[in-house]
């Protein structure tokens, strides 16, 4: 009996009640919630490298430079496509890694940076984005008909159609083709905006000042000099302008007309506008 009370007590025997399994319940038919959101994420990120693929602009420069700190980065070789420094390309003429003797120059690391690829504003151009304002400006004082815009490597030029003519060996205007009131609506863009503005003078092929004490270069200069004067005394920050002269070298280009004409046309002072002076300094390089 005493053994029998052991056992039941103990719950050792054969016959105890055993303890029922715990079943999961069943899963819902599908992939679980969180796999959404992952791919979700998954695809915006790829929809964001695509962006910034499409903004970026393949340039060698920029492959060679990257390629540079990719090697003062990892040290060794360097992957180059085309005309290597030594031989070790393949048959098939594909890209071999070869130790270069004068390794790429590793690029300015802010360049690359995600601000500096995202950054529209690139080194010696000016974005779409400043074109359309310079356009609005244009238009906004009326000078979008009396202007033509051109785009380039280092920027946007706006070129005044009409210019200063003056008499042959003087400084005295002859039948100027810029209105006073194509020149007024000018000082008021330049002194309510913050635009540059070149001032150019030319003088005709071997053109001397009529007491011959001049020569073209020294004509070209004193044309121009008057024309900033004129704009200074109206309001224009002298910072603003650009004062250059080209004496007779390069006379003014009109196919079909005679020589005269030519003479005459390139006697002038003309008009450059930009929105950037490129006097400014912009970003520096090693010279070597």
């Amino acid at each position: 009996m005493a053994e029998e009370a052991e056992n039941n007590a103990g719950g050792g025997g054969e016959d105890a009640p055993q303890p029922e399994e715990t079943k999961c319940p069943e899963c819902p038919p599908g992939l679980p919630g969180w796999m959404a959101t992952f791919s979700d994420l998954v695809t915006l990120l790829l929809t964001f490298f695509v962006l910034l693929l499409s903004f970026a602009k393949t340039e060698t420069a920029k492959y060679e430079a990257a390629l540079g700190s990719i090697r003062d980065a990892f040290g060794g070789n360097v992957l180059k496509h085309g005309e290597v420094i030594q031989r070790g390309k393949s048959p098939d003429d594909s890209p071999t890694m070869i130790d270069s003797q004068d390794p790429v120059r590793p690029f300015p690391i802010d360049f690359l940076t995600m601000e500096g690829i995202l950054d529209k504003h690139e080194i010696n151009r000016e974005s779409d984005e400043e074109l359309k304002t310079m356009k609005n400006d244009l238009y906004e004082y009326n000078l979008s008909d009396s202007v033509d815009i051109y785009e380039m490597p280092e920027g946007i030029k706006v070129k005044v159609k009409d210019k200063i003519f003056f008499k042959y060996g003087t400084l005295e205007i002859e039948n100027s083709q810029v209105s006073i009131d194509v020149y007024s609506r000018l000082v008021t863009l330049l002194t309510n905006k913050d635009w540059s503005v070149f001032v150019q003078g030319y003088a005709s092929r071997g053109e001397v000042s009529i007491d011959k004490t001049k020569d073209a270069y020294e004509l070209s200069a004193a044309r121009a000099s008057a024309v900033t004067r004129s704009l200074v005394r109206r309001g224009v920050k002298p910072d603003q302008i650009t004062t250059v002269f080209y004496g007779d070298i390069r006379p003014e280009n009109i196919p079909g007309r005679s020589q005269l004409e030519v003479e005459k046309a390139s006697r002038r002072v003309d008009f450059i506008l930009r929105k950037r002076d490129l006097n400014t300094e912009g970003h520096k390089v090693d010279a070597r």
